[in-house]
């Protein structure tokens, strides 16, 4: 059962992350439709990369990602404040485009749909 505890720490840093992400004020992050995609937490659990998408595109969640890196040190004390770690995580966040390709794959798949509907 190797790997559990990696699991639901890399789960709870997400869930923290996606609320603390809430008080940032910063416009390049604030105005944006932000998703937590997924969180890799290290076996040591000394370092995490957080993934990152953006829905309306993968130049906005490299943007968001600039800032959020600038202010990890926000992250690292409330992670280590309500997760009560001895120590938290360095954390890496890195843009991803996974929800932007999710997106064109269900547009694509709609846009099938239709056509098969339309010949019938």
């Amino acid at each position: 059962m190797p790997g559990h505890k990696n699991e639901r720490t890399a789960e709870d840093i997400r869930r923290e992350i996606i609320a603390t992400m809430k008080e940032i004020k910063d416009p390049r992050v604030a105005e944006r439709m932000l998703t937590v995609v997924r969180v890799n937490v290290s076996s040591d659990c000394s370092y995490a990369k957080v993934y990152v998408s953006d829905l309306q595109g993968i130049d906005g969640a490299k943007e968001a990602c600039k800032v959020l890196n600038n202010v990890q040190g926000l992250f690292r004390k409330e992670l280590g404040r309500k997760l009560h770690l001895r120590k938290a995580p360095e954390l890496k966040f890195i843009a991803d485009d996974s929800v932007e390709y999710g997106m064109k794959i269900f547009k694509e798949l709609d846009e099938l749909n239709r056509k098969e509907s339309g010949n019938e």
